[in-house]
């Protein structure tokens, strides 16, 4: 029953770094796509949210059935459940980039970052993308270290949400209303991709340690 129930967490957890490489594919391509207005980049990126979802619901149906079938309790009973946990929040990571191509797709053939800005979230994307390969590597390896780096990328996307309202809020913003909701909506997506993988790490964190990370 013990190697029975080890097995299914293995299935599990392959299945959730699998499900983080997609995410990870998804925010590249949508941030692609915003920044390029590439229309292929945007629709491969909203294709590829029905794949993240269909990862969620095999997950969460092999840990309701693992729970079912083996009743984990105590050490057991929290990995079953902390695993459900990342799967929520590499399910709302893979939203948020989908929300991002929408977004390019929405304002396609312009590009949906006003000038000003663009370069803003150029960088933004590339912290996105390094916190989608950290948390595929924590995930996979079980790597603590790269876990506790997650913070550190957060705070650099944090930094880059708060220079976007400086720009949008300075005396020169020329580019209009509509721009400045346009770029609000998409830095808080950004933003928002980074908390979730912060938690993520925190997650493998407690998986390995069996210690919760508190801010």
């Amino acid at each position: 029953m013990r190697e029975e129930f080890r097995s299914e967490l293995a299935i599990i957890s392959r299945s959730l770094v699998n499900m983080s490489e997609v995410v990870c594919g998804a925010m590249r391509r949508a941030t692609s796509a915003l920044l390029a207005a590439d229309q292929t980049d945007a629709e491969e990126a909203l294709a590829t949210d029905a794949e993240v979802d269909a990862y969620y619901r095999i997950i969460e149906d092999r840990v309701y059935d693992v729970m079912a079938r083996q009743a984990p309790v105590a050490s057991d009973l929290r990995l079953v459940i902390t695993t459900l946990h990342m799967a929520a929040d590499l399910e709302r990571m893979g939203a948020l980039a989908a929300h991002i191509a929408r977004s390019a797709l929405r304002r396609h053939p312009a590009v949906a970052v006003a000038e000003p800005v663009a370069s803003i979230f150029k960088e933004m994307g590339v912290v996105a993308e390094g916190l989608g390969v950290k948390i595929t590597k924590a995930m996979s390896a079980r790597d603590i270290v790269a876990a506790a780096q997650l913070d550190r990328d957060d705070d650099a996307m944090d930094d880059l949400h708060s220079k976007l309202f400086s720009v949008m809020f300075g005396s020169d913003w020329s580019a209009g209303v509509e721009a400045a909701v346009d770029a609000a909506l998409l830095g808080r997506y950004f933003e928002r991709y980074a908390d979730h993988a912060v938690n993520v790490g925190k997650h493998v964190v407690f998986l390995v340690t069996g210690e919760s990370q508190t801010d």
